[in-house]
């Protein structure tokens, strides 16, 4: 048997490094913890190791990913007692299994032997545990050295995080999908049920406000100039409701941010499109759009977009409308890092989207029922006492006036129509 070997600093500083990216790379939890494994254990020569996550009812350990042994269960657990439990929350660092010591931290009624593992380093999140990685021979039989259980000590609180946020988010998506389980099996009171999931999903932020429900009411009315059907218009109300639902995983922090968002940042908040699109597709649906609608709102017609760099011919027509409709309130509505745009400078900036960014079909469907909105706010008065009596605006909502003229728009409808022809004219 060789002798123990030491871990040299430039070593334990890389394998630092180097965990972070594994660790909240865009990967499922069986995945971030196996490519963990495969990390901790090639920086330390471990023959052997399995990745346990605490689960609290019943309570055991129960395995996420496990490398090196001959046979392995797909699922192994760990049964505990509050004196187990107790004694890995009291645990400072690596601690030493044999015989005498494993029936201080594990029962000896799980479906795998703790005799194959030499160390556990329980995993704890602000003193509470989440789970425990385990160790088994290492190398050539070597032993384990107090540097490689210094660094081991230094990769817990790592991968400790790592699957607490996992559990946090994976809680919260249940909790999320159960409750729209429940709304959309009461067909009586859906529409009002989902108004009502949409102030919910807005209420992550003061910028937020309102942003759901108008998206809503913009694409169902984009759908009507379209001359879509009726039902197309309540699914693409329903859509426009639910595009942000994944923001609900997402910090709030950042949506007042007033500065640029960091890489991990802006990582977070481009996810809500993946995380939305796991939610919704959990829910039996009285309309087969909406999963790719909150998957894809956020796709550009030039392939620039996001998840998944989507071009225009392959963006379905329920999403084209829905990215639409949010760029437009995006455009109306304040932020941390900018003041919000004008009626006219809304308008103005998305028709110049299209066609590179927006498709100009939809774009010229905004404009039309904009027009509609300007006609109407410029006709005569009729009957009502004051202008404070007139109808509330049913297409930009009753907070602000249309201060454009059917003019301005139709000035805006030739712009779009010359740069979708590329300036061509074309002789009868």
């Amino acid at each position: 048997m060789t002798g123990p070997l030491k871990t040299p600093p430039l070593l334990a500083s890389q394998v630092l490094a180097d965990l972070g990216p594994v660790l909240t790379g865009e990967r499922d939890l069986e995945q971030t913890a196996t490519a963990a494994l495969e990390l901790v254990m090639s920086a330390g020569r471990i023959a052997s190791a399995a990745l346990f996550r605490f689960q609290e009812q019943p309570a055991m350990l129960s395995s996420i990913a496990a490398l090196g042994f001959a046979q392995f269960p797909r699922i192994t657990v760990f049964p505990l007692l509050p004196k187990h439990i107790h004694a890995l929350n009291r645990a400072s660092g690596p601690q030493r299994l044999c015989d005498e010591r494993c029936e201080t931290f594990l029962s000896s009624t799980g479906n795998f032997s703790s005799a194959w593992f030499r160390y556990l380093v329980p995993l704890r999140v602000r003193g509470k545990l989440v789970g425990a990685l385990m160790l088994g021979e290492r190398d050539e039989g070597a032993g384990y050295s107090p540097e490689l259980l210094k660094l081991l000590g230094e990769l817990a609180p790592l991968i400790s995080l790592a699957i607490h946020n996992h559990q946090l988010m994976m809680s919260l998506q249940e909790r999320t999908a159960e409750n729209l389980r429940l709304i959309t099996s009461v067909h009586s009171f859906w529409e009002e049920a989902l108004e009502a999931f949409a102030a919910t999903i807005d209420a992550k932020h003061v910028h937020m406000r309102g942003h759901s429900l108008c998206v809503g009411r913009y694409s169902a009315a984009i759908a009507e100039a379209l001359g879509l059907a009726p039902t197309e218009l309540v699914e693409l109300r329903a859509a426009g409701y639910l595009h942000d639902i994944g923001k609900v995983n997402v910090d709030k922090y950042l949506f007042g941010k007033p500065t640029a968002l960091e890489p991990l940042e802006y990582k977070q908040m481009i996810d809500h499109t993946v995380i939305g699109h796991q939610i919704v597709s959990t829910i039996q649906f009285p309309w087969p759009n909406i999963p790719e609608v909150v998957r894809s709102h956020h796709e550009r017609a030039d392939g620039s977009g996001y998840p998944d760099h989507l071009r225009s011919d392959e963006i379905p027509l329920p999403v084209k409308i829905v990215a639409v409709a949010d760029t437009f309130d995006a455009m109306l509505s304040e932020r941390p890092y900018r003041t919000r745009h004008s009626l006219g400078e809304a308008a103005a900036q998305i028709t110049k989207l299209a066609p590179d960014k927006l498709d100009a079909e939809i774009v010229f469907a905004l404009l039309v029922q904009l027009r509609r909105e300007a006609v109407d706010f410029m006709a005569p008065p009729r009957p009502w006492a004051s202008q404070g009596d007139r109808p509330k605006n049913p297409f930009i909502g009753s907070d602000m006036a249309c201060t454009l003229s059917p003019t301005d728009i139709d000035h805006l409808t030739s712009e779009l129509n010359r740069r979708v022809n590329r300036g061509r004219s074309y002789l009868s």
